[in-house]
């Protein structure tokens, strides 16, 4: 029948684990079978690691460059930034699942060239045709909405002493994160095609590429442009990354879909409304601290959230590599129904990311304790060891929270709607309120206490849903 075949092999669906070939006993072997390492997690890893890394650089050059005070600017723009999730609305996700279950009755050649099945051509054809019309809108909105409310921010609450220059920095950074904002759904798509190590070995370059610029930038005492500088690396890198796939994103852009298109509106909104109101809500969850800290208790006590919360992040960042990597593959193998080979992928990924999440987070906690110790300059520049190591279980939780959720979400299914609405309600109350009369200790406790009601209400979820699904 047609379209039920699977496709031919081609290189981009290397993502895809196949059947157990014979045994290698090789040192790529060893770290395939024990670390559940493969080229797509190696290079992430690479890149988070490089991020990782860089970040360390990072801090001490805002530790030797900025002021306390223009530390907390630093941080509270990214913070800032990160609203952009208002206008994303969860598409990139969306984007990444639908192209990946369309592609599975597909091959992609090594020149890019697509066969197969007609009704799913047409229909990754016109997942592409949607997401560059929509984040073309979206993008300009974005940067015509974060520059004023930018600029009402810190102007509303501006400190006494040493004015910051933070004007024309905040808008070029802006402008930047528009730019990038319009190129990760190409990326997402590429993603959910099969290209998950290349997209992968992209990011590597896009953090060098982009933490080399930023660094200058820093050095030459221009700190306040260095996310600017970083954007503005990392929108180079996949401009020139994407110019060399043009010829597929010109010929499905091209295409003429006709009946076969994806009806978004029945098909979709109802999977990506709650993703949207989900993605929305993790802005409460792991971007408020910053904002609220600065106008409560001021631009240094932001820039040691900031800085703290960053160190936390990249030991999250690295763990969760194992189950990002895999989400067009869970779409490809939910697809094809091989649910088994499904939850053996999931749960060794899971578990691992578990491990380095707590081995890292061991690692920066008692890096920690020694700088106290041992009373360097930088421990001022960050939170207190105790409050680290709590912001640090934190990270763990949301690796195995943000695990379940890829596993749910690769079904075209959003189950965390009301868990991700409760969670980003409850924080966000607890954030404001906590954080007003007890700054940063207060803010970081209720936080890592709503993580762990927020872990077990989605493990009931995760349960639920996949028994459900599989046995029908």
């Amino acid at each position: 029948m047609r379209g039920l075949e699977p496709p031919a092999p081609s290189e981009p669906d290397a993502s895809l684990p196949a059947a157990p070939p014979p045994r290698d006993t090789s040192v790529r072997g060893w770290m395939r079978r024990v670390l559940g390492l493969d080229r797509a997690i190696g290079f992430t890893i690479l890149a988070r690691v490089w991020s990782s890394c860089a970040g360390i650089v990072t801090v001490a050059l805002i530790a030797r460059f900025l002021t306390g005070a223009e530390q907390g600017y630093y941080y509270t723009f990214g913070s800032l930034v990160a609203l952009q999730i208002v206008f994303e609305l969860g598409f990139s996700f969306v984007i990444l699942q639908m192209a990946s279950h369309e592609r599975a009755r597909l091959s992609i050649t090594d020149k890019y060239e697509i066969s197969g099945d007609a009704v799913a051509h047409a229909r990754l054809a016109s997942v592409i045709q949607r997401s560059v019309r929509w984040y073309s809108a979206a993008a300009v909105l974005m940067v015509a909405t974060l520059i004023p409310a930018g600029f009402h921010f810190f102007t509303a609450h501006q400190q006494g002493g040493v004015a910051v220059q933070w004007q024309v920095p905040w808008t070029l950074a802006a402008v930047m994160a528009s730019l990038n904002f319009q190129i990760d759904p190409m990326l997402s798509f590429f993603e959910g095609c099969g290209f998950v190590p290349q997209v992968a070995r992209l990011r590597f370059f896009q953090s060098m590429v982009g933490s080399l610029i930023a660094w200058t930038a820093l050095a030459t005492h221009h700190g306040l442009f260095a996310p600017a500088m970083m954007l503005l690396g990392m929108a180079c890198t996949s401009a020139v990354w994407l110019a060399h796939k043009r010829r597929m994103i010109l010929g499905l852009l091209r295409y003429e879909c006709g009946k076969d298109r994806i009806h978004w509106g029945r098909e979709v909104w109802a999977f990506q409304w709650r993703i949207a109101v989900s993605w929305l809500c993790g802005y409460f969850l792991f971007q408020l601290f910053n904002p609220v800290l600065f106008a409560y208790r001021g631009p240094v006590a932001a820039g040691q959230m900031g800085m703290s919360l960053s160190l936390a992040n990249a030991v999250q960042a690295i763990a969760i590599s194992w189950i990002s990597t895999k989400a067009a593959p869970f779409g490809i193998l939910i697809a094809r129904k091989e649910y088994g080979q499904l939850d053996h992928i999931f749960f060794r990924a899971i578990r691992s990311a578990a491990v380095v999440c707590v081995a890292g987070g061991s690692v920066i906690w008692l890096g920690c304790i020694y700088i106290e110790a041992h009373h360097y300059r930088f421990a001022q520049r960050l939170l207190s060891p105790t409050l680290v190591a709590i912001l640090l279980v934190s990270a763990t939780i949301n690796v195995l929270i943000a695990g379940q959720a890829y596993y749910l979400r690769s079904h075209k299914q959003e189950k965390l709607l009301l868990a991700s609405v409760a969670g980003a309600v409850m924080i966000g109350l607890s954030t404001f309120l906590l954080g007003r009369s007890y700054g940063a200790a207060g803010m970081v406790m209720g936080y890592c206490v709503l993580n762990v009601v927020g872990l077990v209400w989605a493990t009931l979820i995760f349960r639920k849903y996949r028994r459900l699904w599989h046995a029908a």
